[in-house]
């Protein structure tokens, strides 16, 4: 049995079938992105969330640009609700991990939602957000509150 079918099985008998296809995409691989970086903000195409050979899109992008001291990572809830949150932890400043619907904090454990909002602690705020406008088929994350 190769390593797929065991946890295919595996998850099935523990989480049932309709569980297994949430528990695999949220493993899929995350998707960096540079954008391009303006004056006021940087600039992702929405194209970027699009799955490759399917009509699925991604439920996030993390984009990662060398101006950018911590990345940001950018949900997608409709084609025209986003999210753009700074991955840095209320905490204590450590990076944060993006695990499918939330973020992590490796450093002690604080969890925030895919709006940003803390929904466990030792964090007791939330997280940084920027506003997100919708450009035809771009998205400008407007940076200027950095």
């Amino acid at each position: 049995m190769n390593r797929k079918d065991f946890i295919l099985r595996s998850c099935t008998a523990c989480l049932g079938a309709s569980s297994v296809a949430t528990v695999l995409s949220a493993c899929a691989t995350t998707k960096f992105s540079t954008g391009k970086l303006l004056k006021d903000g940087i600039v992702i195409d929405k194209q970027e969330f699009l799955i490759k050979e399917s009509d699925q899109h991604r439920l996030y992008i993390v984009v990662r640009n060398e101006a950018l001291v911590f990345p940001i990572c950018v949900y997608r809830f409709s084609d025209q609700d986003y999210s753009a949150i700074w991955m840095q932890c209320a905490h204590q400043g450590a990076e944060l991990n993006v695990a499918g619907e939330y973020l992590q904090c490796p450093a002690h454990g604080s969890e925030y939602d895919n709006r940003g909002k803390v929904t466990n602690g030792p964090a007791d705020s939330n997280l940084r957000t920027f506003p997100v406008t919708i450009n035809n088929n771009e998205l400008f994350i407007d940076l200027r509150k950095i």
